[in-house]
């Protein structure tokens, strides 16, 4: 199996290579790193070379010819996107010679075009059209007529326009390289040329639409949006995507409070140009004609019917007040969908004014034993935690070690980045999981496990003295081509000789690897992978894959039987009293219930009320129908899910894209979330927690967001984070605190969706666009 190619040592008394090239682009002197190619620097400096086909970290292509300048010493001009700067050269940009052939360009582009912008869903974002009026030519000398095409569906997503395709390749490009699914080619040649689908007339692929946004024309267009509006009409909001735990920026396009589509046309994000099928199209749930509009009360025939706010609130606390005087249970269980502000002002209504300690949440990552294990390592003394690290340093990294999970499934922004570091950073993926995922065609070394868990592997590798190492096969790939030039499909990954003996002396002999880790390793199997992690050269860094869009941001928040916010223990006295102080009022001593337990004491007649934010434990626990009838049960949701089917009261909330406040992704980034559109009838969680909070006598204020976010920074450790990242769009990593963490150890509790690339919880049901698919059905 070939090794990666290490670079050729420089020859005895050869000059070391320039820091930077300087070279002149019309009569202004620039400096660049050396192998800069021409199109970036002059962009770079403000200097606009326009393109079609070239997109950055993309191969090169030079197919449309738009790119053309005149380099001195050159007799023909050059393409500028395949260029390198060069010391001493000098370039002219906007020379009549210039301008001709960009206007030529144009023309020529136009000869098959249609005219046709004002029907076109592309009409106002069309490079197409800005190029014609910057450069274009008012009349053409052409006069052939046009060869029609009938549009093309190639899913219920993506439709093909043949005409209006300008042959620039990027969609094939982007398929490929950017998302290795190469589900597009080329057929036929010359001015027959066209764009083709994997299977001949239509797409079986992630569905993701990165080639409708990397399209500069109108081509490719989005079924789920296609002929409702304009994008001069609508409003353009940029949110955090409400499903996975990655925590992408989806650009809403937003009408009469409508959101009408989710797109990448913000890319300031932490996923940069990246978005999948769900932050793209899934935002259609939002409009599904079952969202809950009023809230709803159970009457005395056992049937939910609407009421007014003003009585579903009314009601709700005068039960409450009664359990309370009668010394009753509360349970409280929260979301993962929920904004920051709204997890941490719901179990602070839960101990502070309720009196319980019985919180949790569904998770999906031991974030507990991660932080414990990290603020002690074993055998040294506890260190800080710049040990987490943010999504964006997976495209720099030197390694990554990927134990468990299926990133192209659940964490597709992840997949994204390793796949970008193995592609343009030559990054070593090792890959340890018991199941066959895709990433193994990025992977320098697979350990595919025939025998035992990855638990069992890495408690193996943290102490291979103690024991026989589980079975496994190993896996190899050729390194990438070079970057520059246009990609084939990666090689399949060959078998060679070895197991995990092997493997790990391999992975011993990397640096700053990052540790990206699933859901199938909990408690004492977190603790030997940071102990592992702490034998490496260098720095090691760690990422958690927790399934959904907040749920990095409940755990934080404090939403445990056990841990205040911050991962503080509820049993610590400092702990209790600093909260307390903050709160006004006395916080329980004793651990609380965990989700299962609250449902196991429901069929017990042991929990007078349940309180369930967001949540559809249902879902996974069912409780008795005959018992719940003695628990008040009271849910605020969108729809009507297993859980709000069998509450006393129904409350309707707001999504996430319909509220303003913060999230936390799976990496620890915390974001701003910036409220989208709006639904009559429903109110954001925060809203509802502090009216019901206001009529038990407790005063939390005003239901601002950027209010409560305040005293989150003040009160919760590693939440002091820049203000500034957060209003320009980026995140901000949080490290919540460098102590132990003594908790409750419930691996049984760590319960993923292990949802794909079409599915997300409760809430995917209510997407028709993802449903549409037919790759959700086709997916074993």
């Amino acid at each position: 199996m070939p090794e990666t190619p290490s670079k050729p040592a420089p020859a005895a008394g050869a000059p070391p290579a320039p820091a930077e090239v300087h070279f002149t682009v019309n009569g202004h002197t620039l400096a660049a790193a050396p192998g800069t190619l021409l199109i970036e620097a002059c962009r770079a400096a403000n200097i606009e070379i326009p393109s079609f086909c070239y997109y950055p970290k993309l191969s090169l292509q030079a197919a449309c010819r738009m790119c053309l300048v005149e380099v001195e010493k050159i007799p023909k001009l050059q393409t500028a996107c395949t260029t390198v700067v060069a010391e001493g050269m000098v370039v002219h940009t906007e020379t009549p010679t210039v301008q001709a052939a960009r206007k030529s360009a144009i023309e020529f582009i136009l000869t098959n075009h249609p005219l046709d912008c004002p029907v076109c869903d592309a009409g106002g974002e069309c490079e197409l059209q800005d190029m014609t009026f910057r450069y274009g030519a008012a009349v053409s000398r052409f006069d052939e007529p046009k060869r029609h095409r009938d549009e093309q569906q190639w899913s219920p997503v993506v439709y093909y326009d043949r005409p209006r395709c300008i042959l620039c390749y990027r969609c094939v490009r982007v398929c490929g390289e950017g998302m290795d699914v190469w589900a597009l080619g080329v057929g036929n040649r010359g001015i027959l040329s066209t764009i083709l689908p994997n299977h001949q007339d239509h797409l079986e692929c992630e569905e993701c639409g990165m080639c409708i946004d990397i399209c500069p024309v109108g081509a490719l267009t989005s079924g789920a949006y296609r002929y409702q509006t304009r994008p001069w009409e609508m409003q353009h909001v940029g949110a955090i995507c409400a499903f996975c735990g990655d925590g992408c920026k989806t650009t809403l396009g937003v009408r009469n409070g409508v959101i009408l589509r989710g797109d990448n046309r913000d890319k300031n994000g932490i996923n940069g140009d990246f978005l999948c099928v769900k932050g793209r199209y899934g935002t259609d749930f939002t409009r599904h004609p079952e969202r809950l509009k009023s809230p709803l009360v159970r009457d005395a025939s056992g049937e939910l019917r609407p009421v007014s706010w003003a009585y579903a609130l009314e009601t709700i606390t005068d039960r409450w007040r009664g359990i309370q005087a009668a010394h009753g249970q509360f349970g409280v269980i929260g979301s993962t969908r929920c904004t920051n502000e709204e997890s941490y002002q719901l179990q602070k209504l839960a101990r502070r004014v309720l009196g319980t300690n019985h919180v949790d949440h569904h998770r999906s990552a031991d974030f507990p034993a991660l932080f414990d294990a990290l603020a002690q390592p074993a055998g040294a003394a506890a260190r800080p935690l710049p040990q987490l690290a943010d999504s964006g340093a997976l495209k720099t990294a030197k390694a990554v070690l990927l134990v468990g999970g299926d990133p192209t499934q659940e964490h597709p922004l992840l997949a994204w980045n390793l796949r970008w570091a193995h592609r343009l950073a030559g990054a070593s993926l090792y890959v340890l999981n018991r199941r066959d995922i895709r990433l193994r065609r990025q992977a320098r070394r697979m350990a595919l496990l025939t025998h035992g868990t990855e638990a069992d592997a890495v408690r193996y590798l943290a102490a291979p003295q103690r024991g026989d190492p589980p079975q496994a096969e190993l896996t190899a790939v050729s390194p990438p081509g070079d970057k520059r030039w246009p990609q084939t499909p990666p090689s399949t990954p060959q078998p060679i000789p070895g197991g995990l003996e092997e493997f790990r002396a391999e992975l011993a002999q990397e640096r700053d690897v990052i540790i990206v880790f699933g859901p199938e390793l909990t408690g004492d199997a977190v603790q030997a992978l940071v102990r592992f992690g702490a034998s490496l050269p260098g720095h090691t860094r760690y990422i958690a894959m927790a399934d959904n869009a907040n749920s990095r941001g409940a755990a934080d928040m404090g939403l445990y039987p056990d841990l205040l916010p911050g991962y503080l223990p509820v049993s610590d006295g400092a702990a209790r009293a600093h909260f307390a102080a903050a709160w006004g009022g006395d916080i329980p001593a004793a651990p609380g219930w965990n989700q299962r337990q609250m449902v196991e004491a429901v069929d017990r007649r042991e929990l007078d009320a349940l309180y369930v934010v967001g949540a559809n434990p249902f879902r996974l626990d069912p409780v008795n129908a005959a018992t719940l009838k003695s628990c008040f049960l009271v849910v605020q949701d969108l729809f009507l899910t297993e859980t709000a089917q069998a509450a006393d009261v129904v409350l309707p909330a707001l999504s996430l894209y319909e509220k303003s406040g913060t999230v936390t992704n799976t990496c620890g980034e915390v974001q701003s979330q910036r409220r989208g559109g709006s639904f009559e009838g429903a109110k954001t969680d925060l809203e509802i927690i502090h009216a019901l909070a206001r009529m038990l006598g407790a005063d939390f204020g005003r239901p601002d967001a950027d209010r409560v976010f305040s005293e989150i920074r003040a009160q919760v450790k590693g939440y002091a984070v820049s203000l500034v990242q957060l209003m320009a769009g980026r995140g901000a990593l949080a490290v919540p605190l460098n102590s132990a963490v003594p908790h409750q150890a419930a691996p049984q509790m760590i319960r993923p969706n292990h949802d794909s690339l079409f599915t997300a919880g409760t809430l995917g049901r209510y997407s028709a666009t993802l449903n549409a698919v037919m790759e959700k059905h086709s997916r074993p």
